[in-house]
């Protein structure tokens, strides 16, 4: 009802709401009043042998229908049903949703809060920090990453060794409390650039060439030259990327979308706009900590070994002690 600007909704809705129950309970009381011939019928015949028969209903049926009246008017007094009304107890479904996320921080934000003290490789280390992790990501990153996390057409699979802005936990934690945008530009309207279509042809052929694929050797040779020219400010001489700028490795053998010379082609005509939306005003550090210590320790992350993660957990557990 908070969405109505004008007051002539929540009467509107009240009245039709009390004019329902109190109709009810009136329809009720006239069937009482009303004349019955017990065992005759009332004439109205269907299915030319289903008769009506003139009987009234029982008497626990009509109390039960009674109370039902009563309920409904006992439960619009103590809560909302009568337009803006809130009710004699004020419960709104907003109230019960801020009282559940204030009980789950005050049960929860502890816990994360403990592991934000500790370094990501220890975090990832450790099994109850990997289910927590593991619970945000499927709430948060499956949509887009996959319940497996190894991504999709135009998403990056954090399980394998190649990453867009680099894989330390550091930067990893970054990504998701600021988010990441990462720009292809189009150089299909600028022929000047590659020299058109049969320029991104040549490029394609290049780009293919760095990953061992197969290739036309003259287009590719004519492609390194303006890779050289273009590409490499950003994807570097030897095409192996920039993570400071997320431009991806072309030699890898690795590709977010497709590796066939036509996808290549339209790349470089079109242009690709990358976006990670930020989630540090949905999560909070303490928690972006913990799922990036659960992406961290998918595998993918620099150094992220089962042994090397188990020797971390270990050693931060001694200095724990230690200390």
């Amino acid at each position: 009802m908070s969405d109505f600007v004008s007051g002539f909704w929540s009467t509107y809705i009240s009245v039709l709401v009390l004019v329902s129950v109190i109709g009810c309970g009136v329809f009720l009381w006239t069937q009482d009043k009303a004349k019955h011939a017990p065992g005759e019928t009332t004439h109205h015949v269907w299915d030319e042998t289903l008769e009506e028969y003139s009987n009234p209903l029982p008497s626990w049926w009509r109390w039960m229908f009674y109370l039902t009246v009563v309920f409904s008017l006992g439960y619009l007094a103590v809560y909302p049903g009568l337009g803006n009304y809130a009710g004699q107890f004020g419960w709104s479904s907003h109230g019960q949703y801020d009282k559940e996320v204030a009980d789950a921080k005050a049960k929860y934000d502890p816990i994360y809060d403990a592991f934000k003290k500790q370094d990501i490789h220890a975090v990832a280390a450790d099994p109850k920090a990997r289910e927590m992790g593991k619970s945000l990501f499927l709430t948060y990153c499956a949509q887009c990453h996959g319940s497996d996390a190894k991504g999709a057409r135009g998403y990056p699979n954090l399980t394998d060794n190649d990453w867009l802005f680099g894989g330390e936990p550091e930067q990893i934690k970054t990504s998701i409390m600021e988010g990441r945008t990462s720009v292809m530009p189009a150089y299909g309207g600028n022929p000047d650039a590659i020299g058109g279509p049969a320029g991104a042809k040549e490029v394609a052929n290049y780009v293919r060439s760095l990953s061992g694929l197969p290739n036309d050797s003259i287009l590719a040779t004519k492609g390194k030259e303006k890779f050289i020219a273009v590409c490499s400010a950003c994807h570097g001489l030897e095409g192996k990327g920039n993570t400071a700028i997320g431009a991806p490795n072309l030699t890898d053998k690795i590709w977010l979308y497709s590796s066939r010379e036509e996808a290549i082609v339209d790349i470089v005509t079109k242009g690709r706009t990358l976006q990670m939306q930020p989630h540090k005003d949905i999560l909070g550090e303490s928690k972006a900590h913990v799922l990036a210590a659960y992406v961290y320790g998918l595998g993918g992350g620099a150094g992220s070994t089962t042994a090397a993660l188990a020797e971390s957990g270990s050693a931060t557990a001694v200095q724990a002690v230690k200390k």
